[in-house]
Protein backbone atom coordinates (compact mmCIF):
# COMPACT_ATOMS: atom_id res chain seq x y z
CA UNK A 1 0.00 0.00 0.00
CA UNK A 2 1.37 3.42 -0.97
CA UNK A 3 2.13 6.07 1.61
CA UNK A 4 -0.26 8.90 2.44
CA UNK A 5 0.78 12.55 2.32
CA UNK A 6 -1.16 15.38 3.99
CA UNK A 7 -0.30 18.78 2.49
CA UNK A 8 -1.57 22.14 3.73
CA UNK A 9 -1.89 25.20 1.51
CA UNK A 10 -2.02 22.94 -1.54
CA UNK A 11 -4.14 25.05 -3.87
CA UNK A 12 -1.14 26.84 -5.41
CA UNK A 13 2.60 27.49 -5.28
CA UNK A 14 4.86 25.23 -3.27
CA UNK A 15 1.96 23.31 -1.73
CA UNK A 16 0.52 22.39 -5.13
CA UNK A 17 3.99 21.52 -6.41
CA UNK A 18 4.57 19.16 -3.49
CA UNK A 19 1.15 17.50 -3.68
CA UNK A 20 1.40 16.92 -7.44
CA UNK A 21 4.94 15.56 -7.19
CA UNK A 22 3.75 13.11 -4.54
CA UNK A 23 0.84 12.00 -6.74
CA UNK A 24 3.22 11.51 -9.67
CA UNK A 25 5.37 9.33 -7.40
CA UNK A 26 2.38 7.06 -6.84
CA UNK A 27 1.45 7.98 -3.29
CA UNK A 28 -1.97 8.97 -1.99
CA UNK A 29 -2.42 12.64 -1.15
CA UNK A 30 -4.73 14.67 1.05
CA UNK A 31 -4.52 18.19 -0.37
CA UNK A 32 -5.96 20.93 1.82
CA UNK A 33 -6.76 24.60 1.42
CA UNK A 34 -9.11 27.30 2.64
CA UNK A 35 -10.86 27.76 -0.71
CA UNK A 36 -12.34 24.56 -2.13
CA UNK A 37 -12.99 26.09 -5.56
CA UNK A 38 -9.31 26.96 -5.96
CA UNK A 39 -8.32 23.56 -4.59
CA UNK A 40 -10.53 21.72 -7.07
CA UNK A 41 -9.22 23.83 -9.94
CA UNK A 42 -5.61 23.11 -8.99
CA UNK A 43 -6.18 19.35 -9.13
CA UNK A 44 -8.79 19.16 -11.88
CA UNK A 45 -6.59 16.87 -14.00
CA UNK A 46 -5.54 14.49 -11.22
CA UNK A 47 -6.84 10.96 -10.60
CA UNK A 48 -9.36 11.18 -7.76
CA UNK A 49 -8.65 7.61 -6.65
CA UNK A 50 -5.43 8.63 -4.89
CA UNK A 51 -6.49 12.16 -4.00
CA UNK A 52 -8.68 13.68 -1.31
CA UNK A 53 -9.45 17.40 -1.25
CA UNK A 54 -10.18 18.74 2.22
CA UNK A 55 -11.07 22.23 3.37
CA UNK A 56 -8.71 23.51 6.05
CA UNK A 57 -7.90 26.96 7.36
CA UNK A 58 -4.84 26.09 9.46
CA UNK A 59 -5.24 29.20 11.60
CA UNK A 60 -8.55 27.81 12.90
CA UNK A 61 -7.71 25.23 15.56
CA UNK A 62 -11.22 23.78 15.35
CA UNK A 63 -10.70 22.75 11.71
CA UNK A 64 -7.44 20.84 12.11
CA UNK A 65 -8.75 17.78 13.97
CA UNK A 66 -11.72 17.19 11.61
CA UNK A 67 -9.40 17.54 8.59
CA UNK A 68 -6.99 14.94 9.97
CA UNK A 69 -9.94 12.69 10.88
CA UNK A 70 -11.25 12.95 7.32
CA UNK A 71 -7.84 11.98 5.97
CA UNK A 72 -7.68 8.97 8.27
CA UNK A 73 -11.20 7.91 7.35
CA UNK A 74 -10.32 8.06 3.65
CA UNK A 75 -6.84 6.49 3.62
CA UNK A 76 -6.35 4.99 7.08
CA UNK A 77 -3.04 6.65 7.98
CA UNK A 78 -0.80 9.68 7.47
CA UNK A 79 2.82 8.97 6.65
CA UNK A 80 4.06 12.40 5.58
CA UNK A 81 2.67 15.68 6.90
CA UNK A 82 3.71 18.80 5.02
CA UNK A 83 3.00 22.08 6.82
CA UNK A 84 3.18 24.54 3.96
CA UNK A 85 0.22 26.92 4.36
CA UNK A 86 1.33 30.46 5.00
CA UNK A 87 0.98 34.14 4.17
CA UNK A 88 3.08 37.28 4.47
CA UNK A 89 2.73 40.58 6.31
CA UNK A 90 5.45 42.88 5.04
CA UNK A 91 6.67 46.25 6.24
CA UNK A 92 9.09 47.91 8.63
CA UNK A 93 8.53 46.67 12.18
CA UNK A 94 7.43 50.07 13.49
CA UNK A 95 4.90 50.36 10.69
CA UNK A 96 3.33 46.98 11.40
CA UNK A 97 0.63 46.86 14.06
CA UNK A 98 0.42 44.24 16.78
CA UNK A 99 -2.70 42.98 15.01
CA UNK A 100 -0.65 42.46 11.83
CA UNK A 101 1.95 40.45 13.72
CA UNK A 102 -0.70 38.41 15.51
CA UNK A 103 -2.35 37.54 12.19
CA UNK A 104 1.04 36.55 10.76
CA UNK A 105 1.71 34.25 13.69
CA UNK A 106 -1.82 32.86 13.58
CA UNK A 107 -1.29 31.29 10.16
CA UNK A 108 2.45 30.72 9.85
CA UNK A 109 3.15 29.54 13.40
CA UNK A 110 -0.06 28.52 15.09
CA UNK A 111 -1.19 26.90 11.83
CA UNK A 112 1.73 24.50 12.19
CA UNK A 113 0.94 24.03 15.89
CA UNK A 114 -2.71 23.22 15.13
CA UNK A 115 -2.03 20.67 12.40
CA UNK A 116 0.85 18.93 14.18
CA UNK A 117 -1.22 18.67 17.36
CA UNK A 118 -4.00 17.00 15.36
CA UNK A 119 -1.74 14.64 13.40
CA UNK A 120 0.79 13.48 15.99
CA UNK A 121 -1.53 11.10 17.90
CA UNK A 122 -2.10 9.08 14.71
CA UNK A 123 1.61 9.04 13.92
CA UNK A 124 2.48 7.95 17.45
CA UNK A 125 -0.11 5.18 17.24
CA UNK A 126 1.38 3.85 14.00
CA UNK A 127 4.92 4.41 15.38
CA UNK A 128 6.05 6.08 12.18
CA UNK A 129 5.72 9.33 10.29
CA UNK A 130 7.59 12.20 8.73
CA UNK A 131 6.79 15.87 9.28
CA UNK A 132 8.09 18.38 6.74
CA UNK A 133 7.74 21.98 7.93
CA UNK A 134 8.20 24.63 5.27
CA UNK A 135 10.11 27.52 6.77
CA UNK A 136 12.04 30.09 4.73
CA UNK A 137 15.41 31.74 4.35
CA UNK A 138 13.72 34.38 6.48
CA UNK A 139 13.42 31.72 9.17
CA UNK A 140 17.19 31.74 9.60
CA UNK A 141 18.15 35.28 8.54
CA UNK A 142 16.48 38.56 9.45
CA UNK A 143 15.44 40.39 6.28
CA UNK A 144 14.31 43.98 5.90
CA UNK A 145 10.51 44.39 5.85
CA UNK A 146 10.15 40.81 7.15
CA UNK A 147 10.06 41.30 10.92
CA UNK A 148 6.66 39.62 11.31
CA UNK A 149 7.29 36.98 8.66
CA UNK A 150 10.78 36.17 9.97
CA UNK A 151 9.49 35.95 13.53
CA UNK A 152 6.85 33.44 12.47
CA UNK A 153 9.34 31.28 10.57
CA UNK A 154 12.02 31.44 13.28
CA UNK A 155 9.29 30.24 15.65
CA UNK A 156 8.44 27.35 13.31
CA UNK A 157 12.08 26.27 13.26
CA UNK A 158 12.41 26.34 17.04
CA UNK A 159 9.17 24.43 17.43
CA UNK A 160 10.24 21.88 14.84
CA UNK A 161 13.61 21.16 16.45
CA UNK A 162 12.09 20.75 19.91
CA UNK A 163 9.25 18.52 18.73
CA UNK A 164 11.68 16.46 16.64
CA UNK A 165 13.57 15.48 19.80
CA UNK A 166 10.31 14.59 21.57
CA UNK A 167 8.79 12.37 18.87
CA UNK A 168 11.92 10.64 17.58
CA UNK A 169 11.43 7.69 20.00
CA UNK A 170 8.13 6.98 18.24
CA UNK A 171 9.73 6.64 14.82
CA UNK A 172 8.65 10.11 13.68
CA UNK A 173 11.13 12.16 11.64
CA UNK A 174 11.26 15.93 11.13
CA UNK A 175 12.58 17.96 8.20
CA UNK A 176 12.81 21.76 8.14
CA UNK A 177 12.85 23.28 4.65
CA UNK A 178 14.29 26.77 4.07
CA UNK A 179 13.32 27.88 0.54
CA UNK A 180 14.71 30.96 -1.12
CA UNK A 181 12.57 32.89 -3.61
CA UNK A 182 10.12 30.58 -5.39
CA UNK A 183 7.53 31.47 -8.00
CA UNK A 184 4.48 31.58 -5.75
CA UNK A 185 1.84 34.16 -4.92
CA UNK A 186 3.31 34.81 -1.46
CA UNK A 187 4.47 38.33 -2.37
CA UNK A 188 1.89 38.97 -5.07
CA UNK A 189 0.49 42.44 -4.30
CA UNK A 190 -2.97 40.90 -4.43
CA UNK A 191 -2.13 38.33 -1.75
CA UNK A 192 0.58 39.77 0.46
CA UNK A 193 -0.38 42.12 3.29
CA UNK A 194 1.55 45.38 3.58
CA UNK A 195 1.85 47.76 6.50
CA UNK A 196 -0.73 50.51 6.27
CA UNK A 197 1.06 52.91 8.61
CA UNK A 198 3.78 55.19 7.24
CA UNK A 199 6.65 56.66 9.26
CA UNK A 200 8.50 59.53 7.60
CA UNK A 201 11.98 58.36 8.61
CA UNK A 202 11.51 55.21 6.52
CA UNK A 203 9.95 56.99 3.55
CA UNK A 204 13.27 57.59 1.75
CA UNK A 205 13.55 53.83 1.16
CA UNK A 206 10.39 53.86 -0.90
CA UNK A 207 7.17 51.97 -0.36
CA UNK A 208 7.49 48.38 0.86
CA UNK A 209 4.82 47.30 -1.61
CA UNK A 210 6.84 48.68 -4.55
CA UNK A 211 10.08 47.11 -3.31
CA UNK A 212 8.63 43.60 -3.13
CA UNK A 213 6.50 43.93 -6.26
CA UNK A 214 9.73 44.02 -8.27
CA UNK A 215 10.45 40.41 -7.23
CA UNK A 216 6.99 39.06 -7.97
CA UNK A 217 7.06 36.74 -10.97
CA UNK A 218 10.86 36.83 -11.30
CA UNK A 219 11.71 34.30 -8.57
CA UNK A 220 13.99 31.55 -9.85
CA UNK A 221 12.69 28.75 -7.63
CA UNK A 222 10.40 26.19 -9.28
CA UNK A 223 7.72 24.73 -6.93
CA UNK A 224 7.38 21.59 -9.09
CA UNK A 225 11.09 20.85 -8.80
CA UNK A 226 11.03 21.44 -5.05
CA UNK A 227 8.14 19.00 -4.81
CA UNK A 228 10.17 16.30 -6.55
CA UNK A 229 13.15 16.89 -4.26
CA UNK A 230 10.96 16.61 -1.15
CA UNK A 231 9.53 13.32 -2.44
CA UNK A 232 13.13 12.13 -2.74
CA UNK A 233 13.97 13.31 0.78
CA UNK A 234 10.86 11.63 2.19
CA UNK A 235 12.01 8.38 0.61
CA UNK A 236 15.35 8.41 2.45
CA UNK A 237 15.86 5.95 5.28
CA UNK A 238 17.18 8.86 7.34
CA UNK A 239 15.56 12.01 5.92
CA UNK A 240 17.46 15.29 6.04
CA UNK A 241 16.76 17.30 9.18
CA UNK A 242 17.38 20.55 7.29
CA UNK A 243 17.10 21.27 3.58
CA UNK A 244 18.03 24.62 2.06
CA UNK A 245 16.12 24.97 -1.21
CA UNK A 246 17.56 27.07 -4.01
CA UNK A 247 20.97 28.43 -4.94
CA UNK A 248 19.83 31.89 -3.83
CA UNK A 249 19.04 30.48 -0.39
CA UNK A 250 22.53 29.01 -0.16
CA UNK A 251 24.07 32.34 -1.15
CA UNK A 252 22.15 34.17 1.58
CA UNK A 253 22.52 31.61 4.36
CA UNK A 254 26.13 30.46 3.95
CA UNK A 255 27.89 33.71 4.97
CA UNK A 256 25.47 34.19 7.87
CA UNK A 257 26.21 30.72 9.26
CA UNK A 258 29.95 31.17 8.72
CA UNK A 259 29.92 34.58 10.48
CA UNK A 260 28.04 33.11 13.42
CA UNK A 261 30.50 30.23 13.78
CA UNK A 262 33.42 32.67 13.56
CA UNK A 263 31.91 34.88 16.26
CA UNK A 264 31.46 31.87 18.51
CA UNK A 265 35.04 30.67 18.04
CA UNK A 266 36.59 34.14 18.30
CA UNK A 267 34.79 34.82 21.58
CA UNK A 268 34.98 31.38 23.17
CA UNK A 269 37.02 32.67 26.10
CA UNK A 270 34.59 35.50 26.76
CA UNK A 271 31.68 33.05 26.62
CA UNK A 272 33.38 30.73 29.09
CA UNK A 273 34.11 33.64 31.43
CA UNK A 274 30.43 33.67 32.45
CA UNK A 275 30.68 30.17 33.98
CA UNK A 276 30.22 29.97 37.72
CA UNK A 277 32.66 28.31 40.10
CA UNK A 278 32.15 24.55 40.13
Amino acid sequence: MSKVWFVTGANSGIGAGIAKAALQAGVRVVATGRNMDKLRAAFADEDEQNLALVRLDVSDATQAQPAIAEALARFGRIDVLVNNAGNSFLGNFEELSNADIEKQMSTNFFGVVNVMRAALPAMRKQRSGHIINISSVAGAVGLKHCAAYSASKFAVEGLSMAVAAEVEPFGIKMTIVEPGFFRTNLIDPGNAHFAENTIEDYASEGATRDTWAAYDGTQQGDPAKLGKVLVKIAGMENPLKLFVAGSDALEVLTPVVEDRLKAMKDNAALSSSTDGVA
